[in-house]
C-alpha cells in the first residue's frame, strides 16, 4: 500500500465474546452524547433548567433513528426490494444508512413531543442543540469510514482513501483510492458548528434562527459532497436526489431566517418560574428578549 493515501480500517466490528461491538453504532452514540452535552451547556447558560435537553433528546433520538432509516430505505429501495435485494436488511441499521433529512424530520416530531411534556418552545430546544447536532454529524461520519461506504469519486490526491476490493464499485475493482467524502463532510460539520456558535452569540439568534442557520450552512457542504459521491442513488435532471433536497432545504432555511428576523427579534425565554410544574400539558410561549448578547457557546 502507498502510505501517501489514507487507509481504511480492516474491520468495523470487534467481538466481545459473542457480542459484536460496531464502530458505526459507537460513532452515532458518541455524537448524541456530545450534542446533549453542548446543548445542555447552552440551555443552562441561558437560564434553562438542568436536564431538560437530555429529557427531550430521549424522545428525539429514537424518532430520529427511525426517520433516518426510513429516508435511506425510501431513497435507495433497490438494495432492499430490488431484484437481488433482501427486505430484512432494511432493519439492519448497524450496517449504515441513516438519511439526515429523515432523521431531522422525524426527530423533530419526537422533540416536539418532549417539548410539550416540558412546556417549552420547540424552537428554543432546536436552537440550543443546533451546533451540537452539527458536531454529532461530524462524529457520526466516521462510522462511514469504518464501514468503507459513501466515499466519492476515484482520486490520486495524497489524501485519497484506500477502499478494499470488497467495498469498491463492481466496475472499479482496479481503482484503489477515492475521495474521502466522510472526512470532507466531517470537517465541514465542525466548521458549521463553529459558525453557528459564533453567530448565535453575535446576533442573538432565537426563535429557531440558530437551527435554521445550521441547516442552511450544512446543506451547502452536503450539496458539494453529494456531487462527489458515487454510491447508487436516484437522480432527477442530472442531480442526485439528496442534492435536490439540499437545494430545497437551503432555500427554506434562508426564507425562515428572513421572515423570523422580522417577526420575532431576540431570543426565547427558557427560564422557568419557580411555581411552574415540570410536566404540564401546554407549551410555554417564548418571550422575545433584547437583541444584544445571545446564546452561550
Amino acid at each position: 500500500m502507498d502510505f501517501a493515501y489514507l487507509p481504511s480500517p480492516s474491520t468495523g466490528v470487534l467481538h466481545l465474546g459473542p457480542v459484536p461491538l460496531r464502530a458505526y453504532a459507537f460513532c452515532i452514540i458518541l455524537g448524541v452524547l456530545v450534542a446533549v452535552w453542548l446543548g445542555n451547556r447552552r440551555w443552562v447558560a441561558q437560564g434553562g433548567e438542568q436536564g431538560v435537553i437530555a429529557d427531550i433528546t430521549m424522545w428525539a433520538v429514537p424518532f430520529g433513528i427511525a426517520g433516518g432509516r426510513l429516508y435511506h430505505v425510501m431513497t435507495s429501495p433497490d438494495a432492499y426490494f430490488g431484484e437481488h435485494g433482501e427486505p430484512i436488511r432494511a432493519l439492519y441499521v448497524w450496517e449504515g444508512g441513516l438519511g439526515i433529512w429523515g432523521a431531522i424530520a422525524l426527530g423533530g416530531v419526537g422533540a416536539w413531543i418532549g417539548c410539550r411534556r416540558r412546556r417549552i418552545p420547540l424552537s428554543a430546544y432546536a436552537d440550543a442543540v443546533a451546533p451540537g447536532i452539527a458536531l454529532a454529524q461530524a462524529i457520526g461520519r466516521w462510522g462511514n469510514w469504518f464501514n468503507q461506504e459513501l466515499y466519492g469519486r476515484p482520486t490520486t490526491l495524497p489524501w485519497g482513501l484506500e477502499i478494499d476490493p470488497a467495498h469498491r464499485p463492481s466496475d472499479m475493482l482496479d481503482i484503489a483510492t477515492y475521495h474521502p467524502t466522510f472526512l470532507y463532510e466531517s470537517l465541514w460539520d465542525i466548521g458549521v458548528a463553529a459558525l453557528v456558535l459564533w453567530a448565535a452569540r453575535r446576533f442573538a439568534l432565537g426563535h429557531g434562527r440558530t437551527f435554521a442557520l445550521y441547516v442552511a450552512a450544512y446543506t451547502v457542504g452536503r450539496f458539494w459532497t453529494e456531487y462527489l459521491r458515487i454510491d447508487e442513488s436516484h437522480a432527477f435532471l442530472g442531480l442526485r436526489l439528496n442534492g435536490w433536497t439540499s437545494v430545497v432545504v437551503f432555500a427554506g432555511a434562508i426564507a425562515y431566517l428572513a421572515v423570523s428576523t422580522r417577526r420575532h427579534p431576540g431570543t426565547d425565554d427558557v427560564s422557568r418560574p419557580k411555581n411552574e410544574g415540570a410536566h404540564d400539558d401546554e407549551p410555554r410561549p417564548g418571550v422575545a428578549l433584547k437583541t444584544g448578547g445571545g446564546d452561550a457557546g
